[in-house]
């Protein structure tokens, strides 16, 4: 594996941005630990909000931005790269580092599949130079490629460093936390309790695999719950798009801080729509949990001012038991659209596993649930 400390010296970059991703965790972790989040080293929403971060660097600087993401998130960097970016619009250099998960070969979850097959092919469509970094790349052969890489930036190009599966290695050791007490799976537990024979629709990552372990422990089936893996920060809009096709079902999101971040705008149009049937649940704890941990903005956010300015009629935050218990049962007797911010601790146990169902049979369970319920 290459030391994170070769690949940095070789960028030579005093700017990065980014969207955190198990893959890159040894290089997550380096930068935070190094720089913390500053001037120098800015975790943003979306991987698009990154890149145009990285244009106004170089646009101040003349000098070279780093993005690091994961590959599910190629597609919010499509925008801004092939109409600002690109040689034939502005011509702005900048370096792509993308974890690939769904690698070819490599075992993954069904969400990284299919976007693992295209993303090299993405990349280079977008007009990237690609670079394929493994566990066999030396520091030499990066360094033949760094060469290679600067001719291309030279000309107002930009370049993407497709990371394989344990890549990258450190010794560095860095641990996140915050002060809240809640565990996630614990609140999770108490939604779907309250939601009873509800609906209900979870974000991608821990929250979703936490949702179907509950099922599991109780004795319960699936077919009530929508699993959103991947299309990070959309699951509020899928439980509003289901919300307003079926008006007599009540549907409960269950959405998280990174998710609610990287596409904020869906809560205007909740809020324009104003369903009676929908609770929107963001369970915060101010972290990138699932991909290792890097804290999100939501430390400075204020979700039920936002979620009150988009036009949520109730806006609520807890973080206790007590608290949840009581938000719960106030929400389940009203009959308008709920905004409910859950603050959390950071972790999840070590045993969690994973959906044993697959996502075909997610589906069918729930839409003919859907058909059914009333």
């Amino acid at each position: 594996m290459m030391d994170v400390c070769d690949l940095l010296r070789e960028l030579g970059s005093d700017f990065y941005t980014g969207v955190p991703d198990s893959q890159l965790k040894v290089l997550c972790d380096y930068l935070f630990d190094d720089m913390g989040i500053s001037k120098k080293h800015i975790i943003a929403a979306n991987e698009g909000n990154c890149t145009a971060l990285a244009a106004g660097y170089y646009l101040a600087t003349g000098k070279i931005p780093v993005v690091y993401m994961q590959n599910s998130g190629i597609g919010n960097i499509v925008n801004p790269v092939a109409s600002l970016l690109h040689e034939k619009v502005y011509g702005i250099p900048c370096i792509f580092i993308v974890g690939w998960r769904g690698e070819p070969g490599v075992h993954d979850e069904p969400q990284h599949v299919f976007q693992g097959e295209i993303s090299q092919k993405l990349l280079e469509d977008i007009g990237l130079h690609v670079v394929i970094i493994d566990a066999g790349t030396t520091p030499e052969a990066l360094k033949n490629e760094m060469d290679k890489v600067r001719d291309i930036l030279k000309q107002g190009k930009g370049a993407a460093f497709l990371v394989r599966k344990n890549a990258l290695s450190s010794d560095r050791k860095v641990s996140y936390k915050n002060d809240y007490t809640m565990t996630r799976e614990s609140v999770i537990g108490y939604i779907a309790a309250a939601a009873g024979t509800d609906v209900i629709v979870a974000t991608t990552g821990k929250a979703s695999r936490e949702l179907f372990a509950i099922r599991e422990k109780a004795g319960q089936g699936h077919e009530r719950d929508f699993l959103t893996v991947g299309s990070m920060g959309h699951s509020s809009s899928v439980a509003l798009g289901i919300a307003l096709q079926k008006p007599d079902t009540r549907v409960w999101c269950i959405d998280g801080d990174g998710a609610a971040l990287m596409h904020m705008g869906a809560m205007a149009v909740i809020g324009s729509q104003c369903p009676p049937n929908l609770i929107h649940i963001v369970i915060n704890n101010e972290a990138h949990e699932t991909v290792g941990g890097m804290p999100t903005a939501a430390s400075g956010v204020d979700f039920t001012a936002i979620a009150s300015g988009c036009g949520y009629p109730s806006a609520v935050s807890v973080d206790t038991y007590e608290s949840l218990a009581a938000q719960l049962s106030v929400i389940k007797k009203g009959k308008a659209l709920a905004f409910l911010e859950v603050k959390c601790a950071i972790g999840s146990r070590a045993d969690l596993g994973r959906p044993t169902t697959s996502t075909r049979e997610n589906k069918r369970a729930f839409m003919e649930y859907l058909k059914n319920c009333h």
